[in-house]
């Protein structure tokens, strides 16, 4: 049965929260998803019960440690990789058969054609409304990406979910390809800077964007 106030698919609405917004108490969860802090609790402790998500208690001054919940490897597993192993054996066979030279053809053509693609779509317009277009464009591909203005001046481009992340483990000129095509489409006048990566241990991979 489940949990009070929880809905049928609330232990997956659960889980694309933490993988959104990352680490979470189980009273901001709830608060993002309507239901009570003892349902999201429940819902919780089931799913560390399956591997899905981990806690870890961090001081928070007098009183009780602060619980943050997180997703596992396993729970972020559950955000598969678009064809991952059709991607991953297309990657060694062309390493195989054509080497280093032809991984880099295959990599700059892909960075080409999504260049095309990126410059028709993102169109004209400031730097915010191009980003939000480029956000809204890679979260259809699959990167749960979001857009947001940081202080200082700027903004963060931040992709929650690497749908080809098996692919760029095996061949990491994938990565800088999409740092390259970022680049490229936002053209000499913008700086674009990557803060975190996923390859690098990071739960998602983001951004840092600014006129030059």
């Amino acid at each position: 049965m489940l949990a009070e106030g929880m809905r049928p698919r609330s232990a997956t609405r659960l889980l694309h929260a933490l993988k959104s917004a990352g680490p979470q108490s189980a009273a901001v969860i709830a608060r993002r998803l309507g239901v009570t802090s003892t349902a999201v609790r429940q819902h919780l402790a089931k799913l560390q019960g399956e591997g899905l998500v981990a806690y870890e208690d961090q001081a928070a001054g007098v009183g009780r440690p602060r619980r943050r919940w997180r997703l596992t490897e396993k729970g972020h597993g559950r955000f598969p990789d678009s064809h991952a192993g059709l991607a991953l054996d297309l990657i060694q066979t062309v390493g195989r058969i054509f080497g280093e030279e032809g991984l880099d053809k295959l990599i700059s053509a892909r960075e080409q054609a999504s260049l095309e693609l990126y410059r028709a779509r993102l169109g004209s317009g400031d730097l915010r409304q191009r980003l939000r277009r480029l956000a809204a464009l890679r979260s259809e591909e699959g990167y749960m990406a979001e857009v947001a203005a940081v202080s200082g001046g700027g903004f963060l481009l931040s992709e929650n979910h690497c749908p080809i992340c098996v692919a760029a483990r095996a061949c990491q000129g994938l990565c800088r390809s999409e740092l390259a095509l970022f680049r490229a489409v936002l053209g000499p006048g913008v700086e674009v800077e990557r803060t975190e990566h996923i390859l690098a241990g990071a739960r998602r991979c983001a951004y840092r964007i600014r006129a030059a």
